[in-house]
């Protein structure tokens, strides 16, 4: 799935959950590195956007899928470098995100599993509703997309540069094979 800037050309979408993020908290989530290569925001987007229109196609709850999406990692702190005594990141942040979220918006029964349900695979947390269940695998689908896209496309660079070397010197090898000359030189006279 491609996100990037198309939610915003989805006007059902963008009046779902344009009052989210217009609230300084949501916006806050921008100065969060999520996935090495990008913000906890560009992420949340993602995941949001990407999950409705899941939930869309399946004619299930798309508006909470959406709404909760955007909500799902709304905490303030560095994932990489904060520890809890608590327990791993994986299960407190959903409870810490949950809590933020109640505070600055009404959450319906499902939107509230969606959020705490979202690290279900990390954790024992099993979705109690479809909808969970499609924010947390589009959650892993956009974590892994974010974090190697940038490694895809250096990789994509390498492999045209080993497949232009391999071609050059399969020309050299047959250029060698006929005895002709490369640069003014036999290359294999055959004797």
């Amino acid at each position: 799935m491609k996100t990037d800037q198309s939610w915003r050309k989805d006007p059902e979408y963008v009046a779902i959950v344009e009052d989210l993020l217009a609230k300084p908290e949501v916006k806050a989530l921008a100065n969060y590195t999520q996935h090495h290569h990008s913000n906890r925001l560009q992420h949340s987007i993602a995941v949001s956007y990407d999950s409705y229109r899941v939930a869309k196609k399946l004619n299930l709850d798309y508006e909470s899928t959406a709404r909760a999406g955007i909500l799902h990692d709304l905490f303030y702190y560095d994932w990489r470098t904060t520890k809890f005594d608590l327990g791993t990141h994986a299960f407190i942040h959903p409870r810490v995100a949950l809590r933020n979220a109640e505070k600055l918006t009404d959450l319906n029964d499902k939107e509230q599993d969606i959020i705490l349900k979202h690290m279900f695979g990390s954790t024992l947390a099993v979705p109690k509703y479809w909808e969970s269940l499609i924010v947390s695998l589009v959650d892993d689908y956009e974590a892994e997309h974010e974090f190697f896209r940038p490694m895809r496309k250096k990789l994509r660079h390498q492999k045209r540069n080993l497949q232009r070397r391999y071609q050059a010197s399969r020309r050299q090898t047959r250029h060698q094979m006929r005895g002709e000359r490369v640069n003014g030189t036999v290359i294999n006279n055959h004797q």
